[in-house]
């Protein structure tokens, strides 16, 4: 079996009632940043219940999956490569989709299978709050209204490899290095 190193969290599986890993079941984060900033428009979980609901809605590739998820947010917020790809995965393994490698171009086609929509309807009131939220349902504009969705989407994947590297132990050159690059970026930034 895949293992997920950093994306779950430290569990082999991720697992905390939910089946799918990474938190309370998908609960909306309403933490702020500095200064009240906006949270996460996802909290611990909720990207999974969203692309399992839009799969049941249309059979999708993962490339589709995050445009669509980036149009119902009105560009704010599209979820990077590097989240997406390794939930879907997740989703296929615990049964909850399944995918067709039939296109041409070699990309997977996900279908939503029978457990799948067991999951969802077992889970209609979280899965439904977490589509609220993609259409500004819950708290209006959403959390990262304003922030590019380029910008985000960096800093997403920056969070996601920090939380790759550290899942394992670093050597002081290691972390001496990890904390330069770290400093340079944040020096960079000041300068913009």
């Amino acid at each position: 079996m895949r293992t997920h190193r950093g994306f779950l969290h430290g569990n082999p599986r991720g697992e905390h009632g939910d089946g799918l890993g990474g938190g309370r079941a998908g609960a909306i984060d309403h933490r702020g940043g500095r200064g009240g900033g906006g949270g996460r428009i996802f909290g611990h979980g909720g990207l999974r219940f969203v692309l399992l609901q839009l799969i049941a809605d249309k059979p999708s590739h993962g490339y589709e999956l995050i445009k669509a998820i980036e149009e119902r947010l009105g560009g704010r917020y599209s979820p990077s490569p590097g989240i997406v790809y390794p939930t879907l995965t997740l989703l296929e393994e615990l049964g909850y989709v399944s995918v067709d490698a039939a296109d041409g171009g070699g990309r997977k086609r996900y279908s939503v299978t029978a457990a799948g929509l067991d999951f969802l309807a077992a889970n209609r009131a979280t899965t439904d709050e977490m589509m609220a939220r993609m259409s500004g349902g819950v708290d209006g504009a959403g959390p990262r209204a304003g922030r590019p969705p380029q910008v985000v989407r960096a800093l997403e994947n920056l969070k996601l490899a920090m939380r790759l590297r550290l899942a394992a132990p670093l050597t002081e050159q290691q972390a001496h290095e990890f904390a330069a690059v770290l400093d340079s970026a944040a020096q960079q930034l000041e300068r913009i």
